[in-house]
């Protein structure tokens, strides 16, 4: 178990990231699970927790009251207005619950910072990883630029140019310094940005105590917004930090850590009648745009695998020469392989024995951990190689309380392309630019990883990236046709 120090446990309500040792076993043949989930049942399968190991004969069923999510209107067309639309909720949080998870997100930032020295804070390693400082201060001015400076009289700016300099995409907003630049900014400074915090803090704090209750609903949904937006950066900051640490020739640990040895589990596999299904977010609790409107989708018959992908399968798909047969990949993928010379997955290395780094430094590959660092080309290379496929995103959501290793390893490449659900509509203004612009060459993934703040996922939740992109934690699960 890895964890880094100063973390919160568990029970205080904030993620705590750890690389947490799996099972696996590729010696037995995968066996056939008899678990059915009827086409009736998939209302079942939003928000309810993993179910235990299947063995024999089961089913999953249940139902839900119909229940639509409030969408509030919002007459006023300042900056930063229409961003509720992003997070949905039934009904707003109270003030206390919000201070509490305010100060709980923005703390555990900080927490996740804490291992590094102000060096580390600042280095870029590629124009996809942002340095930590930029993670800490882009978090702040989310705040800063859609909540306080509209709607927060007389509000004073930290400093006028952090509009340009942390400003990621919003073309709206304005314009913004070069994400392949982020790593060039030695100014401001770490202790800077950690004033910066501060400041919108203070602020926000004050908010929260002094908003009029009748605008507290639409308040705090701009607030909750920026809460999970915070713990997208938070996966981030660690994603970006171990790229940059394993770039360095000393290879440095980002934290210590050790890892237990797994015991190994057969692969299963759960069968699923298919049908008329519901997909999407039901509306209860927090959900970003993307997840909704909640739209019925046809399954065909289909299986699904109860776990992930192991290094030790994907080790006998490198030792098959599975990045040297072009008939296995895609033409993309295909291409990716020979510009970037893949042999492995990133973070790998063979010297008599394949090692992989990781946030608490470099180690031997466990066989039984699942494979991760993998990108979308990889995923699909390797399923068309054990003669199985990637399972669509509706496939995993429909089956997603029957899985193991659900949201707490890796991130699952599915075979569905970053697509607008039907009557999808982006918020209007800037902050419609937080996800529809992006529906476009990109794959969508499922489920978490180690590293995801505990309680930021749920099963309709669709993370994406580029299909070539291997930093992220992306693994393997399997699927097949019934």
């Amino acid at each position: 178990m890895f964890r880094s120090p100063g973390r919160p446990t568990p029970d205080s309500g904030v993620g705590v990231f750890a690389v947490r040792p799996e099972v696996s076993d590729t010696s037995d043949p995968a066996p056939r699970t008899s678990l059915r989930i009827s086409g009736a049942t998939a209302r079942a399968c939003v928000g309810v927790s993993r179910l235990g190991h299947y063995g024999g004969h089961h089913s999953i069923s249940g139902g839900r009251d119909a229940r639509h999510a409030v969408v509030l209107a919002c007459p006023q067309p300042r900056l930063g207005r229409g961003l509720f639309r992003i997070a949905r909720r039934v009904t707003a949080q109270t003030r206390d619950a919000l201070a509490q998870q305010h100060r709980r997100v923005r703390s555990q930032t900080e927490a996740l910072a804490s291992p590094l020295h102000p060096e580390d804070q600042v280095v870029q390693s590629m124009p996809d990883v942002s340095p930590t400082k930029w993670h800490r201060a882009h978090t702040t001015w989310f705040f800063e630029t859609f909540l306080l400076a509209p709607n927060v009289k007389e509000y004073e700016h930290f400093h006028e140019s952090y509009t340009y300099l942390f400003n990621s995409y919003y073309e709206v907003v304005g314009a913004r310094h070069p994400r392949p630049e982020r790593g060039l900014l030695s100014r401001p400074t770490v202790t800077d940005i950690a004033r910066y915090r501060a400041h919108v803090d203070d602020a926000l704090t004050a908010l929260i105590e002094s908003c009029p209750d009748d605008e507290w609903p639409e308040t705090s949904a701009l607030i909750e917004l920026g809460l999970h937006h915070e713990q997208q950066h938070q996966e981030l900051l660690l994603m970006d930090i171990k790229h940059v640490l394993s770039c360095n020739p000393l290879e440095p640990a980002y934290a210590e850590g050790q890892c237990s040895s797994r015991v190994a589990t057969p692969m299963a596999w759960v069968d699923v009648d298919g049908g008329s299904v519901e997909i999407g977010h039901d509306g209860e609790g927090f959900g970003f745009d993307n997840e909704f409107p909640r739209h019925v989708v046809h399954l065909d018959p289909y299986r699904i695998a109860d776990r992930l992908v192991t290094a030790a399968e994907w080790i006998a798909f490198v030792d098959d020469d599975g990045y040297h047969r072009p008939d296995l990949w895609l033409a993309d993928g295909w291409a990716a392989v020979q510009a970037h010379g893949w042999e492995a997955p990133l973070y790998w290395w063979n010297d008599d024995d394949w090692s992989v780094f990781t946030l608490a430094g470099r180690r031997a590959v466990d066989p039984a951990e699942p494979v991760g660092h993998v990108s979308h080309f990889e995923a699909d290379a390797f399923a068309r190689w054990r003669g199985e496929r990637l399972p669509t995103e509706f496939e995993w959501e429909h089956a997603a309380a029957a899985l193991h290793q659900r949201d707490d390893e890796q991130w699952q490449w599915t075979a569905s392309a970053y697509l607008p659900y039907p009557r999808f509509q982006p918020a209007p203004g800037a902050v419609g630019e937080y996800n529809g612009k992006f529906m476009s060459g990109q794959m969508v993934l499922r489920g978490g990883a180690g590293i995801t703040p505990a309680g930021h996922t749920r099963p309709t939740y669709r993370n994406f990236f580029p299909p070539g992109s291997r930093w992220m934690y992306g693994g393997v699960r399997l699927a097949g046709d019934a």
